[in-house]
């Protein structure tokens, strides 16, 4: 087989690919942009993407094409209609990412919880050298014990985020974004009820069109004094605008590993708020421990087999 491997970069260099070419002949390419696609594509029997686009277009013009792997979860990046009608194949990779995504969150979290970022810069600017005290105690800082962590999208990884949640001393509670996960392990809440009360929010939510700008100008004005808000569901579920308003206008925190369009822009005024310190970003990577980037190679490999003797 001619296997096609169509943004390898967004595996990481770090990362082997050798256990593809026990299929076939492997052809990998960093990045393929829009353009290059269909020629990169056209002889290919199987095709790895990660975030590059195939169309039904590119499915026509691919004669030999028999297996689409997403190197992902998501699927939206593939017309699945056309694929049905022409009778390939694509398949997924699902579950994953669940610990490092969770892990993240608690980076995250601590980060902003603790001012670490205030902290660092009190000894790198020598500011604790000319204090004269042993330690420095000059921006306040909480534990989770006692705190109330709203989640928003108790699904696997939100799951998972209470367990850990709860082991802190934290009380649970959630918002079903779908209003199908109403379980009876933790307290269902409102939307209001949750950004109202919350200490932590963390939003492990899809986008569709319940989510869609979800945290808005409306109910960020909700938010307690000093809670933090965590995005590592996906961008566009918190108005990036809105948001930096309200880091303007009030003392909350907010931590975002996904934005509504990546990479960031450089004008995103998320990168224009006053405090500094009040606003934690990373370009994407809750997802994407080197654990997981293998667990997800392991992932595509089966779906190869599993394709193959079916």
């Amino acid at each position: 087989m001619k296997l096609i491997v169509l943004d390898q970069k967004t595996l990481g260099n770090d990362l082997s690919l050798d256990s593809l070419s026990q299929f076939g002949e492997l052809i990998s390419h960093a990045t393929t942009s829009k353009e290059e696609t269909p020629q990169r594509i056209k002889d290919a029997e199987v095709i790895i993407t990660n975030k590059v686009v195939i169309t039904k277009e590119h499915m026509l013009n691919a004669p030999n094409l028999k297996l689409i792997c997403i190197a992902a979860t998501g699927m939206n990046n593939v017309d699945l209609e056309a694929a049905i009608a022409l009778n390939i194949v694509v398949k997924n990779v699902a579950g994953y990412s669940t610990y490092s995504v969770v892990q993240h969150t608690f980076s995250m979290m601590f980060y902003l919880l603790s001012k670490m970022s205030y902290y660092n810069q009190q000894v790198k600017t020598k500011a604790w050298s000319n204090a004269g005290l042993f330690t420095d105690i000059s921006k306040p800082f909480s534990e989770i014990a006692g705190k109330k962590w709203g989640i928003i999208g108790l699904g696997t990884i939100g799951k998972e985020v209470a367990k850990v949640a709860e082991t802190f001393g934290a009380s649970v509670h959630y918002y079903s974004t779908s209003g199908q996960n109403l379980i009876s392990d933790y307290h269902h809440s409102t939307l209001e009820t949750l950004l109202s009360e919350s200490d932590i929010i963390s939003i492990h939510a899809p986008l569709n069109e319940q989510t869609l700008n979800l945290i808005n100008h409306t109910n960020l004005s909700l938010l307690k004094d000093e809670s933090i808000l965590l995005n590592l569901g996906r961008g566009g579920i918190v108005n990036e605008v809105d948001l930096a308003k309200t880091l303007n206008s009030k003392n909350i925190y907010a931590g975002l590993d996904v934005l509504e369009k990546e990479p960031i822009d450089e004008n995103n005024p998320l990168l224009a708020v006053n405090n500094e310190n009040q606003i934690l970003i990373t370009p994407h990577i809750a997802w994407a421990s080197f654990e997981a980037r293998t667990r997800l190679l392991e992932g595509i490999v089966k779906n190869i087999q599993e394709f193959l003797e079916e």
